[in-house]
């Protein structure tokens, strides 16, 4: 898989939890999700953080169609 330049300094950078659930946040609200809907989200996405490893997610993400 080649990565553009921009998105491997991206990748490099010291991964944080609050920041992904930050980014996650701003997206839904970019979206026009509503404030159940997030909090919806964001208790799954908890339950995804404690039972997946990087790798799984990496890879889940690599299979993607987004």
């Amino acid at each position: 898989m080649n990565i553009e330049p921009e998105l491997a300094a991206l990748l490099s950078q010291p991964w944080s939890e609050g920041a992904c659930r930050g980014y996650v946040i701003l997206a839904l609200e970019r979206c026009g999700y509503r404030p159940a809907a997030i909090e919806k989200v964001m208790a799954e996405l908890h339950e995804v953080f404690d039972y997946t490893t990087l790798e799984e997610a990496q890879a889940h993400y690599e299979r993607s169609p987004y």
